[in-house]
């Protein structure tokens, strides 16, 4: 969501890669209940909370689906990225973009103007405000989509159970951005596992390992409040870790392969062994959890985000009668088996969810696999930076948040953090840090 101007350059590079892929977006599958909504010959107004690569591509992917869409508002903290974000969209949509300069919006404020010029919210941008902005949204009437990690706390939780809540009682959708659910590979995979293709699951090893998030490098016209926002990826009071940010992918993959359960319990371990200086924030750089369920199996996950070193993206789901090499939707033992059916986009397949229920005026609710699969993430987060053994009733009467709590931050307060002399900012000790 956020940029400076001094990362500026390398930022537009990514977000017209970003978006000039997600313009292509056809069509395709546009009957979704298109007739319900052109009986009414009506628009849907969406609007931006965030102005980074990932909500202008689901926003380009909704304005894909149909010229009856319009893009009605945006905003970012940086007016310079939201500026950029603007340029692109009138550039390429012509008259589907529709927002006032009154709804062209910077600062932490300006989601208000957004969610009033619009019918549905896209959100996605610093990950601690997702929950509170959607919350926002639904309470205006208005539809949402959320990016993950949908809250990077169990306060955060809590708030999000509240909205999903409420959204059901207007009769609002409100769409998760866990994208492997609208996989059409994926969900074949999943049926032959609950079908047995594999028997019992005995055990999973799950890795989401790769480079560091895009960093940015300090502006000094910038506060070191302001600096954080920028660059917020990297710090954990805006963006919960890696285990929140990267592996909730593969975590809310595996509840899904596990029919939804919860794990009863998880220990964990996590450091920073090689990402150093300012820009690496107060972020550990390798993370592993490992998650308990009663009666079996035991899920060992993993994540990394660290230059040089081994990549891998990958579930691998070990049962009595064979093992599911998740990526390669591939199944090798008494069942030999490799996906080999149509292919779709599940970013855009997340946009047709949402765009096809206000058209067909059937909402559409994602409440407990947004809620719980966000709670394992956090669980193991939270077992990482503590080195305890963290179960699943401690998470469900948790109610920490990372400091500040929302309602305290302003861009211009005394920054949570603060790095030392030498650019590092203080991490958690593993055996003495307390969240719960």
């Amino acid at each position: 969501m956020f940029e400076t101007k001094a990362g500026e350059r390398a930022s537009r590079r990514e977000f017209l890669r970003v978006t000039a892929v997600a313009g292509a977006a056809t069509v395709g599958g546009l009957a979704l209940a298109r007739s319900a909504h052109a009986a009414g010959n009506e628009e849907i107004r969406i609007g931006m909370v965030g102005c980074g690569g990932r909500c202008s591509g689901a926003a380009a992917q909704a304005l894909g689906l149909g010229k009856d869409v319009k893009l009605a508002g945006m905003v970012d903290v940086f007016e310079n990225r939201m500026q950029v974000s603007r340029q692109w969209f009138q550039a390429n949509f012509g008259d589907q973009f529709v927002a006032t300069d009154e709804a062209c919006a910077h600062g932490l404020q300006g989601y208000k103007a957004v969610i009033e010029a619009s019918d549905a919210v896209l959100i996605a941008c610093a990950s601690k405000y997702h929950a509170f902005y959607a919350e926002e949204a639904i309470k205006a009437g208005k539809h949402v989509f959320i990016e993950k990690p949908h809250a990077i706390d169990p306060a955060g939780c809590r708030r999000l159970r509240r909205v999903c809540d409420l959204a059901k009682e207007k009769d609002l959708s409100i769409v998760s951005g866990h994208e492997s659910r609208y996989s059409l590979p994926y969900q074949e995979q999943v049926k032959r596992i609950h079908d047995g293709a594999i028997g019992d699951v005995v055990a999973i090893q799950s890795m989401y390992l790769r480079g560091p998030y895009r960093t940015v490098e300090r502006d000094p016209k910038l506060s070191e409040t302001e600096y954080q926002f920028s660059n917020w990826y990297h710090f954990r009071w805006l963006s919960g870790d890696d285990v929140s940010q990267s592996l909730v992918h593969n975590l809310d993959r595996m509840r899904w392969v596990l029919r939804e359960r919860n794990p009863t319990s998880c220990f964990g371990l996590g450091g920073r062994s090689s990402s150093f200086g300012e820009v690496y924030g107060d972020m550990f750089d390798h993370h592993t959890a490992v998650y308990e369920f009663d009666g079996g199996p035991r899920l060992y996950a993993m994540c990394q985000t660290q230059l040089n070193c081994f990549p891998n993206w990958d579930d691998v789901i070990m049962g009595t009668k064979g093992v599911c090499h998740w990526t390669d939707c591939r199944i090798e033992g008494e069942t030999n088996w490799r996906y080999r059916g149509p292919q779709n986009d599940p970013h855009t397949e997340e946009q047709k969810i949402l765009i096809g229920s206000i058209r067909q005026g059937t909402p559409v609710n994602h409440r407990d696999t947004m809620i719980d699969s966000t709670y394992t993430a956090i669980m193991g987060q939270i077992a990482c930076y503590t080195g305890k053994e963290v179960t699943w009733e401690q998470m469900m009467a948790a109610d920490f948040e990372f400091e500040p709590k929302l309602a305290d931050v302003r861009l211009d307060m005394e920054a949570p953090v603060k790095p030392d002399a030498s650019g590092n900012y203080p991490l958690p000790k593993p055996g003495f840090t307390e969240y719960l």
